[in-house]
Protein backbone atom coordinates (compact mmCIF):
# COMPACT_ATOMS: atom_id res chain seq x y z
CA UNK A 1 0.00 0.00 0.00
CA UNK A 2 3.04 2.30 0.12
CA UNK A 3 2.63 2.98 -3.60
CA UNK A 4 -0.95 4.17 -2.99
CA UNK A 5 0.09 6.45 -0.15
CA UNK A 6 2.83 7.89 -2.34
CA UNK A 7 0.39 8.40 -5.21
CA UNK A 8 -2.07 10.28 -3.00
CA UNK A 9 0.65 12.45 -1.48
CA UNK A 10 1.89 13.42 -4.93
CA UNK A 11 -1.72 14.24 -5.81
CA UNK A 12 -1.82 16.67 -2.87
CA UNK A 13 1.06 18.63 -4.37
CA UNK A 14 0.07 18.26 -8.01
CA UNK A 15 -3.68 17.49 -8.21
CA UNK A 16 -4.83 15.06 -10.86
CA UNK A 17 -8.37 15.33 -12.18
CA UNK A 18 -9.10 11.59 -12.06
CA UNK A 19 -7.96 11.28 -8.45
CA UNK A 20 -9.87 14.42 -7.45
CA UNK A 21 -13.09 12.94 -8.81
CA UNK A 22 -12.46 9.59 -7.10
CA UNK A 23 -11.40 11.00 -3.72
CA UNK A 24 -13.83 13.93 -3.44
CA UNK A 25 -16.72 11.82 -1.97
CA UNK A 26 -14.36 10.25 0.59
CA UNK A 27 -13.15 13.70 1.59
CA UNK A 28 -16.74 14.83 2.20
CA UNK A 29 -17.32 11.82 4.46
CA UNK A 30 -14.09 12.57 6.36
CA UNK A 31 -15.05 16.25 6.66
CA UNK A 32 -18.52 15.38 8.01
CA UNK A 33 -17.09 13.00 10.60
CA UNK A 34 -14.54 15.60 11.72
CA UNK A 35 -17.27 18.26 11.99
CA UNK A 36 -19.58 15.99 13.98
CA UNK A 37 -16.80 14.92 16.30
CA UNK A 38 -15.88 18.52 17.12
CA UNK A 39 -19.57 19.40 17.55
CA UNK A 40 -20.14 16.50 19.95
CA UNK A 41 -17.25 17.64 22.15
CA UNK A 42 -18.35 21.29 22.06
CA UNK A 43 -21.91 20.42 23.06
CA UNK A 44 -20.93 17.90 25.74
CA UNK A 45 -22.25 14.80 23.99
CA UNK A 46 -18.67 13.55 24.22
CA UNK A 47 -16.93 14.41 27.48
CA UNK A 48 -13.66 16.31 27.76
CA UNK A 49 -11.30 16.86 30.67
CA UNK A 50 -10.45 20.25 32.17
CA UNK A 51 -7.03 20.39 33.83
CA UNK A 52 -6.45 22.64 36.87
CA UNK A 53 -4.15 25.01 34.98
CA UNK A 54 -4.41 26.72 31.58
CA UNK A 55 -3.65 24.67 28.47
CA UNK A 56 -2.40 26.15 25.20
CA UNK A 57 -2.46 23.84 22.18
CA UNK A 58 0.17 24.41 19.50
CA UNK A 59 -1.26 22.39 16.62
CA UNK A 60 -1.91 22.25 12.91
CA UNK A 61 -4.57 21.26 10.43
CA UNK A 62 -2.06 19.72 8.02
CA UNK A 63 -0.91 16.13 7.92
CA UNK A 64 2.83 15.82 8.40
CA UNK A 65 5.51 18.23 9.50
CA UNK A 66 4.84 21.97 9.43
CA UNK A 67 7.83 23.00 11.54
CA UNK A 68 5.83 22.99 14.76
CA UNK A 69 8.30 21.53 17.27
CA UNK A 70 10.95 24.29 16.89
CA UNK A 71 8.17 26.80 17.49
CA UNK A 72 7.14 25.01 20.68
CA UNK A 73 10.75 25.18 21.87
CA UNK A 74 10.97 28.90 21.01
CA UNK A 75 7.69 29.67 22.78
CA UNK A 76 8.63 27.73 25.91
CA UNK A 77 11.98 29.51 26.14
CA UNK A 78 10.26 32.88 25.72
CA UNK A 79 7.80 32.04 28.50
CA UNK A 80 10.64 30.86 30.74
CA UNK A 81 12.43 34.16 30.11
CA UNK A 82 9.27 35.86 31.43
CA UNK A 83 9.54 33.66 34.54
CA UNK A 84 6.44 31.68 33.71
CA UNK A 85 6.64 28.09 34.94
CA UNK A 86 5.60 26.10 31.88
CA UNK A 87 5.37 22.39 31.15
CA UNK A 88 4.92 20.43 27.92
CA UNK A 89 2.59 17.51 27.26
CA UNK A 90 2.69 15.16 24.31
CA UNK A 91 1.69 11.72 23.13
CA UNK A 92 5.30 11.00 22.18
CA UNK A 93 4.72 9.69 18.67
CA UNK A 94 7.06 6.91 17.64
CA UNK A 95 7.84 5.62 21.11
CA UNK A 96 7.39 1.93 21.89
CA UNK A 97 6.32 2.40 25.51
CA UNK A 98 2.63 2.89 26.36
CA UNK A 99 3.22 4.02 29.93
CA UNK A 100 3.00 7.57 31.20
CA UNK A 101 6.53 8.97 31.38
CA UNK A 102 7.95 12.10 32.98
CA UNK A 103 10.87 13.01 30.74
CA UNK A 104 14.04 13.49 32.76
CA UNK A 105 17.79 13.29 32.26
CA UNK A 106 18.67 9.82 31.03
CA UNK A 107 15.33 9.29 29.27
CA UNK A 108 15.47 7.30 26.03
CA UNK A 109 13.51 7.68 22.80
CA UNK A 110 11.71 4.35 23.17
CA UNK A 111 10.09 5.68 26.37
CA UNK A 112 9.71 9.39 25.62
CA UNK A 113 9.56 9.75 21.83
CA UNK A 114 11.98 11.75 19.72
CA UNK A 115 10.30 15.17 19.80
CA UNK A 116 9.62 15.28 23.59
CA UNK A 117 13.20 14.18 24.29
CA UNK A 118 14.56 16.84 21.95
CA UNK A 119 12.31 19.48 23.54
CA UNK A 120 13.54 18.49 26.99
CA UNK A 121 17.18 18.77 25.92
CA UNK A 122 16.54 22.19 24.37
CA UNK A 123 14.38 23.75 27.10
CA UNK A 124 14.82 21.68 30.30
CA UNK A 125 11.09 22.26 30.83
CA UNK A 126 9.05 19.60 32.65
CA UNK A 127 7.61 17.23 30.03
CA UNK A 128 5.24 14.29 30.25
CA UNK A 129 4.13 11.85 27.57
CA UNK A 130 1.17 9.50 27.75
CA UNK A 131 -1.34 7.77 25.50
CA UNK A 132 -3.68 10.75 26.04
CA UNK A 133 -2.71 14.36 26.61
CA UNK A 134 -5.03 14.69 29.58
CA UNK A 135 -3.20 11.79 31.26
CA UNK A 136 0.12 13.46 30.47
CA UNK A 137 -1.14 16.73 31.94
CA UNK A 138 -2.40 15.11 35.12
CA UNK A 139 0.89 13.28 35.65
CA UNK A 140 2.98 16.37 35.01
CA UNK A 141 0.95 18.54 37.39
CA UNK A 142 1.21 15.86 40.06
CA UNK A 143 5.00 15.84 39.67
CA UNK A 144 5.32 19.64 39.30
CA UNK A 145 2.38 21.30 41.10
CA UNK A 146 3.85 24.79 40.62
CA UNK A 147 3.40 24.69 36.83
CA UNK A 148 1.38 27.70 35.67
CA UNK A 149 0.82 26.75 32.05
CA UNK A 150 0.79 23.59 29.95
CA UNK A 151 1.80 23.66 26.30
CA UNK A 152 0.36 20.78 24.29
CA UNK A 153 2.75 19.91 21.47
CA UNK A 154 0.22 19.03 18.76
CA UNK A 155 -3.28 17.90 19.72
CA UNK A 156 -5.48 20.46 17.99
CA UNK A 157 -7.90 17.65 17.09
CA UNK A 158 -7.61 15.97 20.54
CA UNK A 159 -10.84 17.46 21.83
CA UNK A 160 -10.98 15.14 24.84
CA UNK A 161 -8.73 17.73 26.50
CA UNK A 162 -10.22 21.17 27.09
CA UNK A 163 -7.97 23.99 26.04
CA UNK A 164 -7.82 27.67 26.97
CA UNK A 165 -6.12 28.72 23.77
CA UNK A 166 -5.45 27.27 20.31
CA UNK A 167 -2.48 28.39 18.23
CA UNK A 168 -2.18 26.88 14.75
CA UNK A 169 1.04 26.58 12.77
CA UNK A 170 0.34 27.06 9.06
CA UNK A 171 3.03 26.83 6.36
CA UNK A 172 3.36 30.20 4.65
CA UNK A 173 4.01 28.37 1.36
CA UNK A 174 0.40 27.08 1.48
CA UNK A 175 -1.24 30.51 1.73
CA UNK A 176 -3.63 30.85 -1.18
CA UNK A 177 -3.49 27.18 -2.16
CA UNK A 178 -6.76 25.34 -2.65
CA UNK A 179 -6.51 22.32 -0.36
CA UNK A 180 -9.05 19.66 0.56
CA UNK A 181 -9.29 17.41 3.61
CA UNK A 182 -8.10 13.79 3.65
CA UNK A 183 -7.79 11.81 1.48
CA UNK A 184 -8.25 14.31 -1.36
CA UNK A 185 -5.90 16.79 0.28
CA UNK A 186 -3.42 17.16 3.14
CA UNK A 187 -5.79 18.70 5.70
CA UNK A 188 -7.16 17.15 8.88
CA UNK A 189 -9.82 19.87 9.05
CA UNK A 190 -11.06 22.40 6.47
CA UNK A 191 -9.33 25.74 6.06
CA UNK A 192 -12.24 27.55 7.71
CA UNK A 193 -11.19 25.91 11.01
CA UNK A 194 -8.49 28.59 11.13
CA UNK A 195 -11.13 31.24 11.80
CA UNK A 196 -12.00 29.65 15.16
CA UNK A 197 -8.52 29.54 16.70
CA UNK A 198 -6.93 32.18 18.92
CA UNK A 199 -3.83 32.68 16.84
CA UNK A 200 -1.94 31.58 13.74
CA UNK A 201 1.80 31.35 13.10
CA UNK A 202 2.76 31.31 9.43
CA UNK A 203 5.88 29.16 9.53
CA UNK A 204 8.90 30.22 7.48
CA UNK A 205 6.99 33.35 6.57
CA UNK A 206 7.44 37.10 6.53
CA UNK A 207 5.40 40.15 7.50
CA UNK A 208 3.61 40.07 4.15
CA UNK A 209 2.41 36.53 4.89
CA UNK A 210 -0.19 38.02 7.21
CA UNK A 211 -1.56 40.34 4.54
CA UNK A 212 -1.60 37.48 2.03
CA UNK A 213 -3.53 35.34 4.51
CA UNK A 214 -6.08 38.12 5.02
CA UNK A 215 -6.58 38.39 1.27
CA UNK A 216 -7.01 34.61 1.07
CA UNK A 217 -9.68 34.71 3.81
CA UNK A 218 -7.72 32.50 6.20
CA UNK A 219 -7.76 34.80 9.22
CA UNK A 220 -10.08 37.23 10.96
CA UNK A 221 -9.32 40.52 12.68
CA UNK A 222 -9.56 39.52 16.34
CA UNK A 223 -6.91 36.78 16.15
CA UNK A 224 -3.24 36.98 17.07
CA UNK A 225 -1.28 36.75 13.83
CA UNK A 226 2.42 36.16 13.44
CA UNK A 227 5.12 34.48 11.44
CA UNK A 228 8.27 32.53 12.15
CA UNK A 229 11.72 32.16 10.69
CA UNK A 230 14.37 29.50 11.12
CA UNK A 231 17.97 30.16 12.17
CA UNK A 232 20.69 27.56 11.76
CA UNK A 233 23.58 27.22 14.18
CA UNK A 234 27.04 25.78 13.69
CA UNK A 235 27.26 22.09 12.83
CA UNK A 236 28.38 19.90 15.71
CA UNK A 237 29.79 16.39 15.86
CA UNK A 238 27.34 13.78 17.13
CA UNK A 239 30.05 12.06 19.18
CA UNK A 240 31.64 15.30 20.42
CA UNK A 241 28.97 18.02 20.60
CA UNK A 242 31.55 20.57 21.75
CA UNK A 243 33.32 20.19 18.37
CA UNK A 244 31.69 22.52 15.86
CA UNK A 245 32.22 23.42 12.21
CA UNK A 246 30.97 25.82 9.57
CA UNK A 247 29.61 24.76 6.18
CA UNK A 248 32.72 25.79 4.26
CA UNK A 249 34.83 23.33 6.26
CA UNK A 250 33.08 20.45 4.44
CA UNK A 251 34.01 21.76 1.00
CA UNK A 252 35.61 19.11 -1.22
CA UNK A 253 34.27 16.21 0.83
CA UNK A 254 31.68 13.66 -0.23
CA UNK A 255 28.65 14.70 1.80
CA UNK A 256 25.32 12.94 2.34
CA UNK A 257 22.27 13.52 4.51
CA UNK A 258 19.66 11.31 6.13
CA UNK A 259 16.42 12.38 7.81
CA UNK A 260 13.43 10.68 9.42
CA UNK A 261 11.23 13.74 9.83
CA UNK A 262 7.92 15.00 8.48
CA UNK A 263 9.33 16.78 5.43
CA UNK A 264 12.93 15.61 4.91
CA UNK A 265 13.32 17.57 1.69
CA UNK A 266 13.29 20.77 3.75
CA UNK A 267 16.34 19.57 5.64
CA UNK A 268 18.17 18.62 2.46
CA UNK A 269 17.34 21.99 0.90
CA UNK A 270 18.55 23.82 4.01
CA UNK A 271 21.91 22.05 3.74
CA UNK A 272 22.20 22.98 0.08
CA UNK A 273 21.30 26.60 0.84
CA UNK A 274 24.13 26.63 3.36
CA UNK A 275 26.52 25.62 0.60
CA UNK A 276 26.70 21.86 1.25
CA UNK A 277 26.91 19.78 -1.92
CA UNK A 278 25.10 16.49 -1.29
CA UNK A 279 25.96 13.38 -3.28
CA UNK A 280 23.17 11.37 -1.65
CA UNK A 281 20.05 11.93 0.44
CA UNK A 282 18.05 9.33 2.37
CA UNK A 283 14.46 10.22 3.32
CA UNK A 284 12.78 7.98 5.90
CA UNK A 285 9.30 8.07 7.43
CA UNK A 286 8.75 10.43 10.33
CA UNK A 287 9.81 9.14 13.79
CA UNK A 288 11.29 5.83 12.55
CA UNK A 289 14.61 4.57 13.85
CA UNK A 290 17.64 4.85 11.60
CA UNK A 291 19.02 1.37 11.00
CA UNK A 292 22.58 0.51 10.02
CA UNK A 293 21.48 -0.36 6.48
CA UNK A 294 20.00 3.14 6.05
CA UNK A 295 23.26 5.04 6.45
CA UNK A 296 24.77 6.38 3.22
CA UNK A 297 28.44 5.91 2.47
CA UNK A 298 30.12 9.30 2.50
CA UNK A 299 32.92 11.28 4.10
CA UNK A 300 30.34 13.28 6.05
CA UNK A 301 26.72 12.44 6.92
CA UNK A 302 24.41 15.21 8.15
CA UNK A 303 21.40 14.56 10.40
CA UNK A 304 18.77 16.61 12.23
CA UNK A 305 18.62 17.19 15.97
CA UNK A 306 15.40 15.20 16.04
CA UNK A 307 17.23 12.19 14.62
CA UNK A 308 20.29 12.78 16.78
CA UNK A 309 18.35 12.05 19.99
CA UNK A 310 17.53 8.57 18.63
CA UNK A 311 21.18 7.57 18.30
CA UNK A 312 23.31 6.11 21.06
CA UNK A 313 26.87 7.32 20.95
CA UNK A 314 29.51 6.41 20.07
CA UNK A 315 28.61 6.39 16.41
CA UNK A 316 30.93 6.79 13.42
CA UNK A 317 32.87 10.05 13.67
CA UNK A 318 31.61 11.32 10.31
CA UNK A 319 28.10 12.19 11.58
CA UNK A 320 27.36 15.89 12.00
CA UNK A 321 24.20 17.54 13.35
CA UNK A 322 22.65 20.75 12.04
CA UNK A 323 20.90 22.57 14.93
CA UNK A 324 18.12 25.02 14.27
CA UNK A 325 16.05 27.46 16.27
CA UNK A 326 12.87 29.35 15.48
CA UNK A 327 12.02 32.98 15.98
CA UNK A 328 8.37 34.05 16.36
CA UNK A 329 7.32 37.58 15.50
CA UNK A 330 5.60 39.40 17.16
CA UNK A 331 5.95 38.18 20.74
CA UNK A 332 3.55 35.26 21.15
CA UNK A 333 4.66 34.68 24.75
CA UNK A 334 3.53 38.18 25.71
CA UNK A 335 0.14 37.59 24.06
CA UNK A 336 -0.36 34.33 25.97
CA UNK A 337 0.77 35.83 29.27
CA UNK A 338 -1.58 38.79 28.87
CA UNK A 339 -4.61 36.83 27.67
CA UNK A 340 -4.30 34.17 30.40
CA UNK A 341 -3.23 36.68 33.09
CA UNK A 342 -0.15 34.70 34.07
CA UNK A 343 1.99 36.19 36.84
CA UNK A 344 5.78 36.02 36.86
CA UNK A 345 7.26 33.77 39.49
CA UNK A 346 10.86 33.84 40.70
Amino acid sequence: MDWLAGLIQRHWQHPQMALSIALWPLARIFQTIAWLRRLFYRTGILSSTKLPCPVVVIGNIHVGGVGKTPLVAALVKALQARQIKVGIISRGYGRSSKTTVIVENGAVVSEAGDEPLMLFQQTQAPIAVATTREAAGQALLAAYPDIQLLISDDGLQHYALKRDMEIVVFPSADIGRKMDVLPNGPLREPLRRLQYVNGIIFSQGKQQSIQQAKQAGLIINNQWKGYSSINYGAFYSLNEPHRTAQAQEFSGKHCAAIAAIGRPQRFFLALQNLGIELIQTVALNDHVSIESADWPEADVVFITEKDAVKLTTPMPNNIWVLPLSAQICPDLAQFIQTELQLQQRP
